[in-house]
């Protein structure tokens, strides 16, 4: 109310009478013109470089994303492409969240080992380091070729995974039981080799 008392006086001052505008175009003064802003088309994207731990896809949970693959742990593979191109190995680890695979012999790395104990010297070990997984093809010993997987149910309801060229089934009964048998076999060595390093 006070402002618009204010404006009655001034415009009183003036000795113009509030209805002398009254349907005649005010010039616009481009200094007071509002700022016309077109929206940008293509947004500046910010890039943030993120650290090895933080690069991982997550779900809503936090928990990693895993990755569906076409290799097993078990699988005997061709390397296709890196510096161990056309050496043929067996799976020995998968990670599903960045979809690597760890080889038997292939992919070796030098490692220098800090000694545990004053006395005792450093090693140098090699060890496997991990491939992505779309660098191998799964690898036929039989008709020594190499092929890409394909899926299909037999007649008992059970989907395996096959090689297209030779039509070669990989996921059989008798592959996971040999693979079984292995993996007791080690659990059952490491033991006993402690035991027998600590007497």
């Amino acid at each position: 109310m006070a402002a618009m008392a204010a404006l009655q006086s001034s415009m009183a001052g003036l000795s113009l009478s509030s209805n002398s505008f009254l349907g005649q175009r005010l010039p616009i003064l481009p200094s007071l013109s509002p700022l016309h802003i077109k929206p940008r088309e293509n947004p500046c994207l910010i890039v943030v470089k993120l650290k090895r731990w933080e690069r991982k896809e997550c779900k809503p949970n936090s928990l990693p994303l895993l990755h569906k693959m076409h290799v097993k742990v078990g699988d005997t593979i061709k390397v296709i492409s890196g510096r161990d191109k056309g050496k043929i190995g067996e799976i020995s680890k998968i990670f599903k969240h960045n979809s690597t695979i760890v080889v038997k012999d292939i992919n070796l790395k030098t490692k220098h080992m800090k000694s545990k104990e004053e006395g005792q010297p450093g090693q140098i070990i090699k060890i496997e380091a991990p491939i992505h997984s779309s660098n191998v093809m799964l690898y036929s010993k039989e008709k020594e070729v190499i092929s890409r997987v394909g899926h299909k149910m037999l007649d008992d309801g059970k989907k395996v995974r096959y090689l297209i060229k030779t039509g070669e089934i990989i996921d059989s009964d008798e592959n996971w039981k040999q693979l079984k048998e292995a993996a007791k076999e080690e659990t059952e060595v490491a033991p006993a080799a402690d035991t027998t390093a600590a007497s």
